[in-house]
């Protein structure tokens, strides 16, 4: 059996993705070892590596301040970074000039400008660089691509695929979490336009390949929404929301395929009301996936094919997808997994559908 992967993980503190999902998927898996943590600061670094030296039985080590000290530690091999967006570039660059392996989370920078830079030292350095666009790695999602890739349902003619977050995810509508804030602002580049329809559109090209052309339009359905705290109490009302709580777009895949994508956020959770709905339709049948959560890359939606119900083993909230692209980053080059340039490619993308929301025109992008 090969050595463990020395991890060095930034970002992981007490509380967030970091330490509910994505740290707790890294070790359930043999192939890693977490070796040291860092944050910003000297007080939460101390007390992540406390606990997961306790929790792992084994020494972690602590780091604060720029990434380059946790990347310059030899015993790291691999530098995960769980921050959030605008801090990503200033934490993922160092490590690869350190020649480590790195994996960011989506959307990889707060712009296009960000993400291209990162992409362009990964490979002048010759790093291996993966993302986290972990929704290919659902056993759904990847029991579809089989049934598309052995012509199932025949000609993939059409698709459409409507995604709803809800008022209580607290981010993109009228109640936003008090540390999530920082997503009302899109120079961030955390908006639902950036993260949301980001991940789902990974998804939509991972399967049906790349859009020749795109039409968009978007809208602020709440232009004022309510901080809360973690209680639920409002701290702030009336705050300016600057970004689209709403994205619907039609295009052109480059197989020919018409595709029609909606992402809105804000709604309240009530009965009938589908978070996900996905269906592509074929010359031969239809694929149908509908799910209780707008992200089919955090809970696996239910599959029918031309109407029946077909199960799907391998499905685990939140951390089922995660543990099957740690496998995947975990076999080095052999791997199959999102990685840089595949960020690049997604964010090309999602500001050509920002553009032709704002300019009215269809974009054509061959």
């Amino acid at each position: 059996m090969p050595s463990p992967i020395r991890v060095g993980f930034v970002g992981l503190s007490d509380a967030g993705w970091a330490s509910t999902a994505l740290a707790p998927s890294l070790l359930a898996t043999f192939a890693y070892r977490l070796t040291a943590v860092s944050t910003t600061s000297a007080a939460t670094a101390s007390a992540s590596a406390e606990k997961y030296s306790a929790q792992l039985g084994q020494p972690v080590k602590s780091f604060h301040g720029s990434t380059a000290h946790i990347a310059g530690d030899p015993e790291v091999d691999l530098v995960v970074v769980s921050v959030k967006a605008p801090s990503h570039k200033d934490a993922v660059l160092p490590a690869l000039d350190a020649g480590k392996a790195v994996f960011v989370e989506w959307p990889a920078g707060s712009n296009l400008q960000e993400t291209t830079e990162m992409a362009e030292r990964a490979r002048a350095k010759g790093a291996r660089a993966a993302v986290g666009l972990q929704g290919r790695h659902s056993p759904v999602i990847r029991k579809v691509k089989e049934l598309l890739d052995s012509g199932k349902i025949g000609k993939v003619l059409s698709t459409s695929l409507i995604s709803m977050m809800p008022r209580d995810f607290g981010a993109w509508g009228p109640r936003v979490d008090e540390r999530s804030r920082y997503i009302m602002d899109p120079s961030n580049g955390a908006t639902m336009l950036d993260v949301a329809l980001g991940h789902q559109l990974d998804i939509c090209t991972h399967l049906l390949g790349d859009f020749a052309s795109i039409s968009a339009t978007t809208s602020i359905i709440y232009p004022t929404a309510t901080i809360i705290d973690a209680s639920g109490t409002p701290v702030e009302s009336d705050v300016p929301v600057k970004a689209p709580d709403h994205v619907a777009f039609t295009g052109v895949l480059r197989s020919g395929a018409v595709a029609s994508v909606m992402c809105r956020g804000g709604y309240k959770s009530t009965s009938g009301r589908k978070p996900f709905v996905w269906e592509i339709s074929g010359e031969e049948g239809v694929i149908r996936m509908e799910g209780d959560s707008a992200f089919a890359n955090i809970v696996d939606p239910v599959l029918w094919v031309n109407d029946e119900r077909v199960e799907v083993a391998g499905s685990e909230p939140y951390v089922g997808s995660l543990k099957a692209q740690w496998a995947e980053i975990a076999k080095g080059e052999e791997g199959r997994y999102a990685t840089l340039e595949d960020a690049v490619r997604n964010r090309k993308l999602l500001q050509m559908i920002d553009r032709s929301a704002k300019e009215g025109r269809r974009i054509n992008l061959e």
